[in-house]
């Protein structure tokens, strides 16, 4: 896929912006969930100096979910690969190899609380609103993801409502870091960036893998995971680099090898 439609980006040092780009809300259809797969699979591509990446929506919403024009004229028959297409948009955002902000204002519903889940962490404007309205249009999704932010008897009851929640309300269970004053919400994703941009490239890779692995793992065997990813850190310049800065009481020079 050569261009994007309904997807900007820029680059500012070490952290990459992209924005979804679909008025008046960022409804998503096939062609953009494309386009999200695409650009998401490809970031050394888009953003080749991006050690983390921030996400959020041009215009009043972050992304107001799927185009509900789509849900009339799906069946049983061309549904299994419209919604293979759809996960593979969320999973490409969930496997990026760079931590992922999502920067929140206006709603996050349905598709939007799915991307918004599938990146590592969400801060949010003050009156933004999260939830899963599907129950609302006739289909079902976003539970699971909804999972990652909140306690099981919350996810049923927004699923089983349809009915958003206040992000204040996400900060109360771990879901949201913070809310902040619209005006205020990108300088804080940044800000947020700015704490692991400073770390290695190759660290971080490492640690987006080994936190994936490890999300719905068992103590034992995700620990085990973590220590088989420390022996193939070790083989990086970085990581010995990250050490003797430490004892030469020094800022840490990272060359990305």
């Amino acid at each position: 896929m050569g261009e994007f439609e309904f997807l900007r980006w820029s680059a500012d040092g070490h952290v990459g912006t992209v924005w979804l780009d679909r008025p008046p809300v960022n409804a998503v259809n096939q062609q953009m969930y494309a386009e999200i797969r695409e650009f998401f699979a490809h970031l050394d591509v888009h953003l080749p100096a991006a050690r983390v990446l921030v996400l959020t929506g041009q215009g009043r919403h972050f992304c107001g979910g799927n185009d509900l024009e789509e849900f009339q004229t799906m069946d049983p028959g061309n549904a299994p690969d419209r919604m293979r297409l759809v996960r593979e948009a969320f999973w490409a955002i969930y496997d990026a190899p760079l931590p992922v902000i999502a920067a929140v204002h206006g709603v996050a519903v349905g598709t939007g609380l799915a991307l918004a889940a599938s990146c590592d962490l969400i801060v949010a404007a003050e009156g933004a609103k999260l939830g899963t309205p599907e129950i609302n249009v006739g289909v079902m999704g976003g539970a699971k993801h909804l999972s990652r932010l909140l306690p099981q008897p919350l996810v049923r009851l927004l699923h089983f409502t349809g009915e958003p929640l206040a992000a204040e309300e996400f900060v109360r269970y771990g879901g949201v870091l913070t809310v902040v004053p619209r005006e205020r919400l990108l300088d804080e994703a940044y800000a947020l960036a700015a704490r692991m941009t400073r770390h290695s490239p190759i660290a971080l890779r490492y640690a987006k893998q080994s936190l994936n692995a490890i999300e719905y793992a068992d103590l034992k065997g995700g620990y085990e995971y973590e220590q088989g990813l420390t022996g193939e850190l070790s083989a990086h310049a970085d990581a010995k680099e990250a050490v003797n800065a430490f004892f030469e009481r020094r800022p840490p020079q990272y060359t990305g090898s």
